[in-house]
């Protein structure tokens, strides 16, 4: 009984694709409708339909093949799964796509115009599935960008609101200097603005090159025409509405690369921002939450939890991406002879994998940002924590020239004999130590009580974090200004 039921639920699984049940990161439907099987498959199609279209505005097919080819190209027609399953047989599915697409042409073809002949003429599977992808990248980083963007201006907003919002940093886990949250959040902005940008100078190319990417095939179909296989390229290119390639890519994959790069970036900048989230959410530091919604954050056990989930799923996509780019790498510098072997084969699903991971964690970061909680209170608490001697450094710039020699130690040394004598009162007794340690050293002739204070107030030590912050933001404008309202929420379902 199990196992039928585990046969049927493969079954079931097969047409649907993978729901993300174990990546509930990228557990969308719109990751889905952008990633998926069924989006590849409607993507291989269109790179056909379009081709067909190319081939008849060129002459080279019969009139009216173009309608006929899009009738049979519509993606309801074919099963997923089918494919799939038809694609062990020559290693990709376009192979198997081709054949049921040419029987629906075939009987669509009510008026016997020999439409089928121009169903992939000239080209070969590694055109149509690289032109595919390509296609479906350009579709998913549109979305992405979209997201990624209202991100970036929830965290403009956080700059500016909390510029002057002191708070303590943090090196190799210990505290450091005094910070502030404005240029925390502009340095989470910095990020993401510079990753988009990169991001928004990826090219989409056509790939258009035949068998072993010569156009032999494309020179014969257009002798005779006043076409070019490079013109037909171009065609195509713009019909799908794709960048035009100056010559075949079939085993030059820095256009695959450079996008899985540029992906990474992206989750890189996000995961950076879900880590920070992460720890200063923590209850003993406090100092941030994440926007709560119903059943967000829920434990299966304990009812007063309140996971920060939306960073926990953010921090899980960055962890993935290293490792897929890596895999894009190796298959491109394992590209061999004029068409790839296996290399070609593992570059699809890291490709795949890692625009899911970016669409989905972007859906989750722009609710994390748009709603994120800050607590400047909690933030001076922590600073306050930290001591005096977060101030040393600043101190002993000023305090050391000071500073005569003294028992043979110079002023620095005298200075880093009063933080570690500091260092061994209790942590309550810290503040009084080090100023008295300071003031005995120095006459109040030489440095007044209102100096001394001035050096041990935080604020006085924050160097140019403002102006850093205004410079990010003014580096990245188009990052900085509030996008369009969002039209769906972090799931990808619309919103009411």
């Amino acid at each position: 009984m199990t196992g039928s039921a585990g046969l049927g639920d493969a079954g079931t699984f097969g047409e649907e694709g993978d729901a993300g049940l174990l990546s509930p990161v990228s557990a969308s439907p719109l990751v889905g409708a952008l990633t998926g099987d069924r989006a590849v498959l409607a993507a291989i199609l269109a790179v056909e339909s379009g081709w067909a279209a190319v081939l008849e505005k060129a002459g080279l097919a019969p009139a009216g093949s173009a309608a006929v080819v899009s009738a049979a190209a519509e993606p309801g027609r074919y099963s997923v799964a089918g494919i799939a399953r038809r694609a062990q047989g020559g290693g990709n599915p376009v192979i198997p796509l081709l054949a049921d697409l040419r029987k629906n042409v075939q009987a669509l073809d009510g008026t016997g115009i020999g439409a089928g002949r121009a169903v992939h003429t000239s080209l070969t599977s590694q055109d149509v599935l690289d032109t595919a992808l390509m296609l479906l990248a350009r579709n998913a980083v549109e979305a992405l960008l979209g997201d990624l963007k209202r991100t970036s201006a929830a965290l403009a907003s956080l700059a500016e609101e909390h510029a002057d919002a002191l708070c303590v940093g943090r090196s190799l886990t210990q505290y450091s200097l005094p910070f502030t949250f404005g240029l925390r959040a502009a340095q989470w902005f910095h990020g993401v603005a510079a990753a988009g940008r990169q991001l928004e100078g990826l090219a989409y190319p056509v790939q258009f090159g035949g068998a072993a990417g010569t156009l032999a095939a494309g020179t014969v179909l257009a002798s005779g025409s006043s076409s070019t296989p490079f013109s037909l390229a171009d065609a195509l290119a713009a019909q799908l509405g794709l960048a035009a390639a100056p010559a075949p890519w079939h085993t030059n994959r820095l256009v695959v690369t450079s996008l899985g790069n540029a992906l990474a970036a992206v989750l890189d900048a996000f995961g950076k921002i879900a880590a920070d989230v992460l720890f200063l959410s923590r209850p003993e530091v406090g100092e941030l939450a994440e926007p709560r919604a119903a059943g967000r954050g829920v434990s299966s056990a304990m009812p007063q939890k309140q996971n920060p989930v939306l960073s926990v799923l953010v921090r899980s996509a960055a962890l993935q991406a290293p490792q897929l780019v890596a895999q894009l790498h190796l298959a491109a510098a394992n590209f061999n002879d004029e068409r790839p072997d296996a290399a070609w084969h593992t570059e699809w699903p890291a490709l795949r994998q890692l625009l899911a991971l970016a669409l989905g964690a972007a859906g989750h970061i722009r609710e994390l940002t748009g709603g994120l909680q800050a607590f400047p209170d909690a933030m001076r608490r922590n600073l306050d924590l930290a001591g005096p001697l977060l101030l040393a450094e600043g101190v002993g710039a000023a305090v050391a020239p000071l500073l005569g020699a003294k028992d043979g130690l110079t002023g620095k040394e005298q200075l880093q004999a009063m933080v570690d004598q500091t260092l061994q009162a209790p942590s309550g007794e810290q503040a009084a130590t080090y100023r008295k340690l300071l003031r005995d050293a120095v006459p109040a002739g030489v440095l007044t009580d209102l100096r001394l204070e001035e050096l041990l107030s935080p604020a006085s030590y924050l160097g140019e974090a403002a102006n850093i912050s205004r410079r990010i933001l003014a580096a990245f404008p188009e990052y900085a200004a509030p996008p369009e309202p969002s039209l769906t929420d972090a799931n990808g379902d619309p919103r009411g």
